[in-house]
């Protein structure tokens, strides 16, 4: 608990919500001035005010280059490279997104390029994908607490924990739990696939939550703001890196990555097939991976830095060799297809839903 808020700070707003609507691209001028500048396209997930210490760092290092930032929905960044590589066009030069599931798709059905990279061969295994998919961040779910709730008592720090204190508090704490709804939050369902494969007595944990009348969001703003101010005590499996940003704001939000397990996932970024300037797609790229743009990411967007080359505590690998096998990275890897398997996935919601029924 102590290491996570320096780890995973203020300053990040997740955005793996389903979001009504999102900004018009945004154009950043080339730093030489030159009206005819080369122009990099990006199609990212990640809100453009957030964006903007990468692109800076970028274009500080590359002040030749333009540009053009589309701050897009996830699904959305997923069917435009599809529908425009098919088309016969141009598409994105550099796609950052926080479906790992996704992107790892459009690498493995040949939408994205393969882009060797200084750093490829030091790169983690579990974050890189046939050097065409790279993880760029390490990001942990985690239970959030209203603190004013557990004075004089510890909250959950496990799974056993989290069930005991639920039928310990009974109706006193019905109605006051959240956590993502799992059919309409990708981050949510991707959490609860990777809980399944975790732990042998997940359904338990849901069925508890069930009886506790657990209230379901889309959105990590919505659970945090009603455990900020008291109407939840608990959220269970909330983005740490949004959960830090809450918690740096709100003192009465507490923050927990479980001990028997805690999730990771990752955002993704790739050069996709059609890129229409792949050689740009590239050096964003490399300079996502770079030191100075690790560096950004974990001490401007304070995110845990994956790069090998990142000392600190804010990096996968301080956090890996403190807290060690409790952290559960999700591979890069075609095994994240499975939770886009629509069999499998409707039995999962299915069974999620008939737990959560038994109030």
């Amino acid at each position: 608990m102590r290491l996570f808020p320096a780890c995973l700070a203020a300053g990040f707003a997740a955005c793996l919500s389903l979001s009504a609507a999102r900004a018009a691209p945004v154009f950043f001028p080339a730093r030489s001035g030159d009206e005819h500048a080369a122009i990099i396209t990006v199609y990212s997930s990640l809100d453009e005010p957030l964006a903007r210490p990468m692109i800076e760092g970028f274009q500080a290092a590359n002040p030749d280059v333009a540009v053009n930032y589309e701050d897009m929905l996830t699904g959305a960044i997923y069917d435009r490279i599809v529908k425009e590589t098919d088309a016969g066009g141009r598409t994105a030069d550099f796609a950052f997104s926080s479906a790992m599931d996704l992107q790892v798709k459009l690498s493995n059905d040949g939408y994205a390029q393969r882009s060797d990279m200084p750093l490829s061969d030091r790169w983690p295994a579990w974050a890189n994908w046939r050097n065409t998919a790279y993880a760029l961040t390490f990001e942990p779910a985690v239970f959030v607490y209203h603190k004013p709730s557990f004075r004089g008592r510890k909250p959950p720090a496990t799974r056993a924990e989290f069930v005991a204190y639920l039928k310990e508090m009974g109706d006193k704490v019905f109605g006051r739990i959240g956590t993502y709804d799992i059919e309409r939050s990708g981050v949510g369902f991707l959490f609860m696939a990777r809980d399944q494969e975790q732990f042998g007595d997940i359904w338990t944990v849901i069925q508890a939550m069930g009886h506790a009348g657990v209230k379901l969001y889309s959105t990590s703003q919505a659970i945090l703001e009603r455990v900020a101010d008291g109407r939840f005590t608990l959220g269970y499996n909330i983005l740490g890196s949004y959960a830090a940003d809450w918690a740096s704001r709100h003192p009465d939000v507490g923050i927990v990555l479980p001990k028997d397990y805690t999730v990771v996932m990752s955002r993704i970024g790739l050069v996709p097939q059609a890129a229409a300037r792949p050689d740009l797609g590239r050096r964003y790229l490399e300079f996502f991976m770079s030191r100075e743009g690790q560096q950004i990411l974990a001490s401007r967007l304070q995110i845990a830095a994956v790069s090998p080359e990142i000392a600190g505590d804010n990096t996968a690998m301080s956090m890996q060799a403190i807290l060690g096998a409790q952290l559960k990275p999700v591979p890069v890897s075609p095994g994240l297809m499975v939770y886009l398997d629509q069999v499998k996935r409707a039995r999962l919601i299915e069974r999620w839903n008939a737990a959560l029924r038994l109030q």
